[in-house]
């Protein structure tokens, strides 16, 4: 079969590059219009911040001037403060003439109060309170604003608690030498955020009273309707403590309250406060991000004292276009290199891919020991073909050594990454030992013969133990070593190991394997659970995955129990508390097994709780305990009584007949004070 080099066919990726550079190009052109695109939005918000600026000043100057004139009346003599005619007319001059005022307003000491307030753009009206001839009363008379002219319309009488005098801009004017702007909330139709520019009138140096030209802050609303902030971004005025002044409403007057769209308004408090001192002094604009939508967003402070102009448009205001045009071009680039990059990736894909492909799966079937599944696949390309035979012959000779360790054990290790290198941790398992009940005489009569008899009975516990998850660490002769919770986390390690238990009892008897006299073939199992190390256990040049320590060492004298109450399962104290509920369990003695000295409960694991439901096991099993209990506290008079209802229960229960040969000993014998309830095992 015709070869050709690696090289030759990696060079048909070189169209590739077309695809990058042609990448590069539209990123860089993006970069750019980009930019245009933010210069645009930094000189449309320039604009707004100037027309902007321009009004908030010529509102400053209006009320000053308004103030200014209406004082120059006063002062010259020419308009007495007590002129309710020439007053009216001159406050309602100072109204039609001046757009943004709202309100002109004077104060006396004596708490009397006129004031002429526009009602939106069609009406105005004159307002009285007085303390000498209605007082508590609020007389109105309210009039049309006709072409050049205004006309009478009504007059009415209102009860009203405003009180001049308690408000903070006329008592700190009356102690004050000359006009200052205030903030204004309170009016006598209600609350107005509003802001005033007042001061004293001096007449003849005698003080007559305070002169207010206020201006409510829905005209700002008004205005800034009037501004183009992109399709869909905002304005809004801000005081220097974050508080709302003024947002865009086109329908804002001094009769309907502002219902401005604020729900960009906590991106503008965001700048205020990403600002802070900065933003208060000079322009300030930043990128902000929020639910996911990016704005341009500028601060810029205002020629009123504390206030600043926030101008929020969304990014998309002035980039859509840009991504539009550039979805545009990368449609025209790809349509263009598809028919070019289809071809080179058909003849990449037949000559390189596929076969690398097929190469990497072989690769992942050595990684998962997966030995018989891999193959050897032909390629025209010499290095894939070498390639793939050399794997194919790494793995024929790995399989060789399948049966030689355990496959699933180094799969799981290998999915989890545990390196080949000695090292270990403490964790909580259970561990299993299962040996063949006089098995040394049987190997000893049987010779080589008992060869396939133990083939049988390691295949039958092998197939249960993987079955209910648990690791199979090594063969010693005839017996099985295996844990569970290592190296796949269980947390019903001990439950797992008790039902691998009792199913090996019953595969065994279910096999119908038999030793030499025909028959079946008896096994013993320990069972335990506690910290042990677990890990790779050895030298650099030969490993084991296994466990170590103490109650494995537990778990190995427990099966040996076995031989002394001719029990077939018996697991420990910290097994049985595992599995209390699931499994039948009965405490058989406590024993000090061989090389320890401290006693351990041991228990008899009977059967799984769903199998005895209803049966009449635990019954024989609490008279066993109790005995236990009676033996325990030396009344061996009442031990041998619940003993004896066991054997009537369970007639020839070995570790039964056992408690009861020593129970009627230590009741002839006597015991000293201080005797222990603590069987010494001496065998293993």
């Amino acid at each position: 079969m015709l070869t050709v080099s690696i090289r030759l066919a990696v060079s048909a990726l070189v169209l590739t590059a077309i695809l990058l550079t042609a990448a590069a190009s539209s990123l860089l052109w993006w970069r750019t219009a980009e930019s245009i695109s933010r210069q645009l939005a930094s000189t449309i918000n320039e604009q707004i911040v100037a027309a902007v600026r321009k009004e908030v000043s010529a509102i400053v100057d209006q009320a000053r001037a308004a103030h200014a004139a209406i004082r120059t009346l006063f002062l010259q003599n020419v308009l007495d403060t007590r002129e309710a005619d020439k007053r009216e007319f001159v406050f309602l001059s100072q109204l039609q003439s001046q757009a943004t005022i709202s309100w002109v307003a004077f104060g006396w000491p004596d708490g009397s109060f006129f004031a002429a307030h526009k009602l939106g753009d069609g009406h105005l009206e004159m307002m009285e309170i007085s303390k000498a001839d209605r007082p508590g009363q609020r007389r109105i008379d309210q009039y049309q604003v006709i072409p050049g002219d205004i006309e009478f319309e009504t007059r009415r009488f209102e009860p009203t608690d405003f009180r001049v005098t308690d408000q903070s801009w006329f008592k700190t004017s009356m102690g004050a030498n000359g006009p200052q702007w205030f903030r204004v909330l309170d009016h006598p139709i209600g609350p107005r955020p509003s802001i005033a520019f007042a001061g004293p009138i001096d007449v003849y140096q005698e003080r007559q009273g305070v002169l207010a030209v206020i201006i409510e802050y829905t005209r700002l609303s008004r205005f800034l309707s009037q501004l183009e902030v992109g399709r869909t971004g905002t304005a809004f005025i801000i005081d220097g403590s974050g508080e709302l002044i003024a947002a865009p409403d086109k329908d804002a007057d001094e009769l309907h309250p502002s219902h401005s769209r604020i729900d960009m308004l906590p991106l503008a408090r965001m700048a205020m406060n990403e600002a802070g001192d900065e933003g208060r002094n000079e322009a300030w604009r930043r990128r902000l991000s929020r639910d996911g939508a990016a704005y341009e967003v500028a601060l810029t402070p205002l020629p009123f004292p504390g206030w600043s102009l926030v101008t929020v448009i969304p990014e998309a205001e002035f980039l859509g276009a840009v991504e539009t045009t550039l979805r545009r071009l990368i449609v025209g680039v790809a349509a263009g290199a598809l028919l070019a990059a289809l071809l080179s990736a058909i003849l990449a894909r037949s000559v390189i891919a596929a076969p690398l492909a097929r190469v990497v799966g072989e690769i992942r079937h050595v990684e998962n020991f997966a030995l018989d599944r891999v193959r050897r696949h032909p390629s025209r390309l010499a290095e894939i073909a070498s390639l793939s035979g050399a794997i194919a012959e790494m793995a024929a000779g790995l399989s060789a050594f399948r049966k030689f360790i355990p496959a699933d054990l180094v799969r799981s290790l290998l999915r989890q990454g545990v390196e080949a290198k000695p090292g270990g941790s403490i964790q909580e398992l259970t561990v299993m030992f299962i040996d063949v009940a006089g098995f040394t005489g049987l190997s000893e009569r049987m010779g080589d013969r008992v060869v396939p008899l133990l083939s049988r009975y390691l295949d039958a516990a092998s197939e249960v133990i993987v079955a209910h998850g648990g690791t199979i660490d090594k063969f010693i002769g005839d017996a099985v070593m295996a844990f569970w919770g290592a190296p796949t986390a269980q947390p019903e390690h001990a439950l797992l190991c008790c039902r691998a238990a009792l199913a090996c009892r019953q595969a065994i008897e279910a096999a119908g394997i038999s030793d030499d006299h025909g028959h079946p073939l008896q096994i013993r199992i320990g069972v335990n659970s506690g910290r042990m190390l677990v890990g790779n256990i050895g030298s650099e040049l030969r490993l084991n995955y296994t466990v170590i320590g103490d109650a494995v060492n537990v778990a190995s004298r427990l099966e040996g129990a076995n031989k002394h109450y001719e029990t077939l399962i018996l697991i420990g104290a910290e097994t049985k508390r595992l599995v209390e509920g699931a499994m039948v369990t009965r405490e058989i003695d406590r024993i000090a097994v061989y090389g320890k000295i401290e006693g351990l409960a041991v228990y008899e694991l009977v059967d799984s709780a769903r199998a005895t439901s209803g049966g009449s096991g635990p019954a024989w099993i609490v008279d066993y305990e109790e005995g236990l209990q009676e033996y325990r506290a030396r009344n061996f008079r009442g031990a041998i009584c619940c003993f004896e209802a066991v054997l009537r229960r369970r007639p020839h229960d070995r570790p039964t007949e056992l408690m009861l040969d020593r129970c009627k000993l230590l009741e002839q014998s006597g015991v000293e004070d201080g005797w222990s309830p603590v069987v010494a095992l001496q065998s293993k």
